[in-house]
This record gives C-alpha cells, sequence and structure tokens, in this order.
C-alpha cells in the first residue's frame, strides 16, 4: 500500500470523499470554472497562443496536478507570470500566434514539466526554502506592468508592434497618443480619432463594471460580468465604428490532441527558458499551497508538488496546453468556496467543459478592449502592495531581493530575472548562515556551580577565566561557516593569549566534512600551544557522524564531555597552574 501512494497519491484523500465533501466540492468546482472562463481567454492572450488554448490548459492540467499533487486546495491552470514567459520565451523564435509559435510553446511546456518532474523525483522540494518568497513577489509585480504595458495599445485603440521591450512599448504609446508617424511604427492611428475613444469606452466600462461588482458583490464573477457589459456596449457602438475588434470565434471542442516540435534545433533552443519556467512554477505552485496549508492545517509535500506540476505539463503539451502552474486567484477562491479535497479542481476543469461547448461560439463577440479592461484589473491585483510594504519597512536583504527582481524583470530578458532574483536569494541566505553567531559565555557568580547558568557577556558583564574560553556557536559548522569560526577562535588565540577552548554546541545541528577538517586545523594549532578545543553538549547525530570520520579519535575522547560541570573539572586540571596561582578571577569552583 505504501509504494502504491507513492506512485498514485490521490489514493490517500480518496478515502476522505464522503457526500458532505461531494457537495463541498462540487460547488467550489462550479465557482472555479466561472472564474476561469475569462482568465483562460485572458492568459492564452497574453501568451500570444490563440484565446482556446487557455481554456484547453484550465481543463487538462488541474486535473493531473489534483491528481498527483499533495496539497488540497491548490488549483493549477494557465496563470499570468508563466504566460508572459511564454510569450517572451517563444516569440523570440517563432511569429506570434503562428502554428510554429504554437509547436514551440508547447515544446517549452514539455520541456519544463519534464525538468519539474526531475527535480519532484529527486526529492528537491526542501530547496524551495532557500529561495526568498520575494522573488515571486518581485517578478509577478514586474510581470503585472508588462502585462499592463501590453494591454494599453488595445483598450486606447491604438496598434502597437507585439515583442516590443518594456521602454519601446511606452515609448511607441506615447508618439501615437501625439500622432507621431515614424520609423517601424508609421501608418498607427492617433488616440484624437474618434473610434479610438469609442475603443476607449468600451475599455472602460469594462474595468469601471468589473471593479464595481468586486466592491459591492464580491462573491458575484466580476470579470465574466465585465466582459459581459464590455460586450453589451461594444454592440451599441458598433454602429457608429468598424474599429471595435473582437477575439474571434473560439471552437467548441474538447482539448485536442497535440503534437510538441522535439527537433534537436528546437529543444536546444528552449531549454534554458523551459527551465526558467519551471523554478517559477515550482517556486509559485509550493508558495501557493503552502500559504493556503496554514489555514487548513494540511502538510504538503513539496517533492511531490513537484511531481505534479511536472506531469501537469507534460501530459498537457500533448493536449493543446501550454505552460502551467498555481493560480494564486483559484487557489484562494477554491478555499473561501468551501472545497474540502482536490476533487473540487477536478470538477471546476470537468464544468469547464460543459461551459465552453455552449458559451464558446458567443466568445466571437466579445472585444479586444474589453478583454484589455479585464487583464489590466488582474494584472493589478497580482502586486501584492500589503507585503511589499511589510518588506520594504522590516527587512533591507528581502526589499533588495524584491527591487533585483522586479527591476530586471521590467528592463532584462525575464527568464535571466528570475535566475537573478533566485541567485541573490540564495546569496542571501548563504551569507546569513556563513556568519553564525559566536557567543562568549561566563558563569554568572553567587550560587554553587551546579545550579549557575552560563550566559552571554553581551547581556550581562561577568567575569571570565584568564585561561579558559567558552563559547557558543548558534549554528551548524559547514563549509560555508567554518571560515567565520575559525577567525573568531584566531582572534582569541592572538588577542587574548586564550589557548583553552570550549565550545557549547547544543546548537550546531550538524557539522561537514569541511567543518571538520577546520576544527582539527585550529586544534592543532592550539595544541602547539599548549591548548586544545573541547566540546560540551554536542547532539547525538553530530556524535555518531564525528565518531564516523574519526573525529573524535583525532580530538581525544577526553575533549568531549556530557556537562558544563565536568567540563570544567576536567579542563580546569590542564591549565596552568603556575597562572592560577596569581589570577583572582575565581570563576569555577575549583579555583577556591
Amino acid at each position: 500500500m505504501h509504494r502504491l501512494v507513492k506512485l498514485f497519491p490521490f489514493l490517500v484523500w480518496f478515502r476522505l470523499i464522503t457526500r458532505e465533501t461531494l457537495k463541498a466540492d462540487l460547488f467550489a468546482g462550479l465557482t472555479g470554472a466561472i472564474i476561469v472562463l475569462p482568465q483562460g481567454v485572458a492568459f492564452a492572450t497574453i501568451a500570444g497562443l490563440p484565446p482556446e488554448y487557455g481554456l484547453y490548459t484550465a481543463m487538462v492540467v488541474p486535473i493531473i496536478a489534483a491528481l498527483f499533487g499533495s496539497s488540497h486546495h491548490l488549483v493549477s491552470g494557465p496563470t499570468t507570470a508563466i504566460s508572459i514567459v511564454v510569450f517572451s520565451a517563444v516569440s523570440q523564435h517563432a511569429v506570434i500566434g503562428s502554428e510554429e509559435f504554437v509547436a514551440m510553446a508547447l515544446t517549452l511546456t514539455f520541456l519544463a514539466g519534464v525538468y519539474q518532474l526531475a527535480f519532484g523525483l529527486a526529492k528537491f522540494g526542501m530547496l524551495v526554502n532557500f529561495v526568498s518568497h520575494n522573488v515571486v513577489i518581485g517578478f509577478t509585480a514586474g510581470a503585472a506592468l508588462l502585462i499592463a504595458t501590453s494591454q494599453i495599445p488595445h483598450i486606447l485603440g491604438i496598434e502597437v508592434f507585439r515583442g516590443l521591450s518594456f521602454y519601446d512599448t511606452w515609448n511607441a504609446i506615447f508618439e501615437s497618443v501625439a500622432g507621431l508617424r515614424d520609423g517601424p511604427r508609421e501608418g498607427i492611428a492617433a488616440l484624437r480619432s474618434w473610434d479610438s475613444i469609442l475603443v476607449l469606452a468600451v475599455g472602460l466600462s469594462t474595468l469601471f463594471s468589473a471593479i464595481l461588482v468586486k466592491l459591492y458583490k464580491p462573491r458575484y464573477p466580476n470579470l465574466l460580468i465585465g466582459m459581459f457589459v464590455g460586450g453589451i456596449v461594444a454592440v451599441l457602438l458598433s454602429g457608429q465604428t468598424t474599429a471595435i475588434k473582437t477575439v474571434g470565434e473560439i471552437p467548441a471542442l474538447l482539448p485536442p490532441l497535440s503534437m510538441p516540435n522535439f527537433s534537436l534545433n528546437t529543444l536546444k533552443s528552449l531549454a534554458p527558458e523551459a527551465f526558467a519556467i519551471a523554478l517559477l512554477g515550482l517556486i509559485e505552485a509550493v508558495s501557493i499551497s503552502r500559504s493556503v496549508a496554514t489555514k487548513s492545517y494540511q502538510r504538503i509535500k513539496p517533492s511531490q508538488e513537484f511531481v505534479g506540476q511536472g506531469l501537469s505539463n507534460i501530459v498537457g503539451s500533448f493536449f493543446s496546453s501550454y505552460a502551467s502552474s498555481g493560480s494564486f486567484t483559484r487557489t484562494g477562491v477554491n478555499y473561501e468556496a468551501g472545497a474540502k479535497t482536490p476533487l473540487s479542481a477536478i470538477f471546476a476543469a470537468l464544468i469547464l467543459v460543459l461551459i465552453v461547448l455552449l458559451v464558446a461560439p458567443l466568445m466571437k463577440y466579445l472585444p479586444l478592449a474589453a478583454m484589455a479592461g479585464v487583464i489590466l484589473l488582474v494584472a493589478y491585483n497580482l502586486i501584492d502592495f500589503k507585503h511589499i510594504k511589510k518588506t520594504y519597512k522590516f527587512s533591507k536583504s528581502e526589499t533588495s531581493i524584491f527591487l533585483v527582481t522586479f527591476l530586471s524583470t521590467l528592463l532584462l530578458e525575464l527568464e535571466f530575472a528570475i535566475y537573478l532574483g533566485v541567485l541573490l536569494s540564495l546569496m542571501l541566505f548563504i551569507a546569513k548562515t556563513a556568519a553564525p553567531e559566536v557567543h562568549t559565555l561566563a558563569f554568572e557568580s553567587g550560587h554553587e556551580e551546579s545550579a549557575r547558568k552560563l550566559r552571554s557577556i553581551r547581556t550581562t558583564p561577568l567575569t571570565q577565566c584568564p585561561q579558559l574560553k567558552i563559547i557558543r556557536i548558534d549554528m551548524s559548522i559547514y563549509f560555508g561557516s567554518i571560515n567565520h569560526i575559525q577567525k573568531q577562535i584566531n582572534q582569541i588565540v592572538d588577542n587574548q593569549r586564550i589557548y583553552h577552548i570550549l565550545i557549547v554546541a547544543n546548537a550546531v545541528n550538524f557539522i561537514d566534512l569541511a567543518g571538520v577538517e577546520g576544527l582539527l586545523a585550529e586544534n592543532r594549532r592550539l595544541k602547539e600551544l599548549g591548548g586544545s578545543l573541547y566540546f560540551v553538549s554536542v547532539k547525538n547525530s553530530v556524535v555518531e557522524f564525528l565518531q564516523k570520520v574519526h573525529f573524535i579519535e583525532q580530538i581525544g575522547k577526553d575533549n568531549f564531555y556530557e556537562s558544563k560541570e565536568l567540563a570544567i573539572q576536567g579542563i580546569y586540571q590542564k591549565l596552568d597552574m603556575k597562572k592560577c596561582e596569581k589570577c583572582r578571577a575565581l570563576v569555577f569552583k575549583e579555583c577556591n
């Protein structure tokens, strides 16, 4: 059974299904299907794909991710951040919207899924713990501005080439608004034309109606209602202009079979971008599932989540679905709607199939300006202003991660922005762990030694022994921190001329080989000077490793103690008695 659960994790939550959970999941699924209908079309548009591909993705991906993931509430599917990376990656190699573009987007999806599945099978889920959530926050905020920028031409009724950089797009918008005509943008209509004003009316009516519904009727599908209002306004204005363009007809079909482009050149050219999408998707999915798990008290398995995301993208690439991840919006709505098991995500996908078969023919009347209004609202909601404000107020290092990721998203290649944010996050983490706190400890006076406690001299000025230094290392001793620890020991030896050093190791969770070699080097030096390193309160797991690598044997078993009293008794016998006779500190009971 244990092996079956590993292969088919859905067997665990299948046992939780009851008549009550079915009702709750069905209602949550219905709510999710209504929400994803406009989002799927919008996200596919952002990715440069035909609108139906967003709906296909929302039909296929959630089912696979729900069956093979670990979260009970995570809803996977098309997302804004992933969509804009897909557009950025594929637009460099193919004409936007062409058959080649679609095939390469599917190849990109397949490769991203392979990366994610490999990470999951290799149990790399814990690595997400070392990547700051501000990487996702910064990238998402930058992507939101890029998305909003790409939709401004549609809502203003002007034409701007797609695929331009953030700066070039805004430059083209300003030139169009001013009525300028130069270079490749020759022939762009100016905003002052009557047609552009009518198009703007459609976009603004969509935007404002969606906002009003959200404010006064938060339980209603505000995006869907906004698109409906925009469509009505477009119909009313259609007699005065022909400039209001529509999305076009969406086929009322089930996700058709598809075949990614597996040519060697395509795989080579898309592999780096696929890795960036895989990384972003994993960070998104685990971050979202964990945030919901804190409310539902569920235990998330990151590596299993990796497997679920990887399989959903691999399978999806053969069913006309493009790269996906966990959705912030739909997961939150799914939980708030009362979902109990991953069956809610499966219901949402199946209900969406029924809705598309009925509603898809009507989508051809949806104006691009109305779609732009919806996407602008989605982009705004992507920016987590509260989290950004909190980060700026309390953490300079996390603020730097956010700013670097945010600015590089706007100004550099999107996949490079992801790498840069993750790299900076890891560098700051290593920098923190590479300089552990090393406290100098001393005994409180005035009590029997058996009842006395060691305290840091930073908080309380205490008398110290001039021959024995007691220090506590508040972190593990590994390749990243051993250099800092050696510097602290060298300062004690060189500046204070103390050659007996007792390390209180109750906060040391592990010591690696680099740490072992560094400590042995310091012990050899101290022995040459007539002293040594001593250890007390070493954890059992650490002792087992130190025995295995013969560290205890080389240091000496007599240098390891179970309690501070035994440590002082043992080390006192090794001190220079001539110095003790002249000493007036009288720190230990043996001194008397």
